[in-house]
């Protein structure tokens, strides 16, 4: 069932900065983003992007240690979003980039907006060709650690994340 909510410009734009990996300077690397996540609009006709929820790679490193752990610690404890995560991992091939999209439905979070998200997302992945990897999480219990990223992202086959052993 479509809602009817259509995605804001913006998004599409951080979306497909997000996807590609331009070789820049590292100056303009630092403000790539590394996570952000989307929220409706005040009269719930759009999806935006939630002022302040973003992670930049040029504050891995100074401020944030774990930037899956600090995107996890974003999400509202008690209502949907949907958002966008560049995982970099190893497995036992490769080095990899991906993104994630995340559909953040806590059971805590009220059932009409449980309704108007879940209805909305098709419109949204619409807009994110390509994305490799979708994840509905209804707690954090579903997303609390590097492990449960790992996993999603190819199970036993990855041996780090962010740089870090899993």
């Amino acid at each position: 069932m479509a809602s009817g909510v259509t995605v804001c410009d913006k998004v599409i734009q951080v979306f497909n900065d997000m996807k590609v990996r331009k070789h820049a300077p590292q100056e303009e690397q630092k403000k790539r983003k590394k996570a952000v996540i989307f929220c409706l609009s005040e009269d719930k006709k759009k999806i935006i992007l939630e002022a302040g929820r973003e992670i930049l790679v040029g504050e891995l490193g100074d401020t944030v240690d774990d930037p899956y752990l600090h995107f996890v610690s974003m999400l509202p404890p008690s209502d949907c979003r949907y958002a966008l995560y560049d995982a970099t991992y190893e497995t036992k091939e490769s080095k990899k980039e991906d993104l994630v999209f995340l559909f953040w439905a806590p059971e805590s979070a009220p059932l009409k907006s449980k309704m108007i998200y879940a209805s909305s997302k098709d419109a949204l992945k619409k807009k994110f060709p390509g994305i490799k990897h979708e994840w509905q999480a209804n707690g954090l219990e579903d997303i609390k650690d590097r492990q449960s990223l790992a996993e999603k992202l190819g199970g036993s086959c990855v041996i780090s994340l962010e740089g870090k052993p899993v």
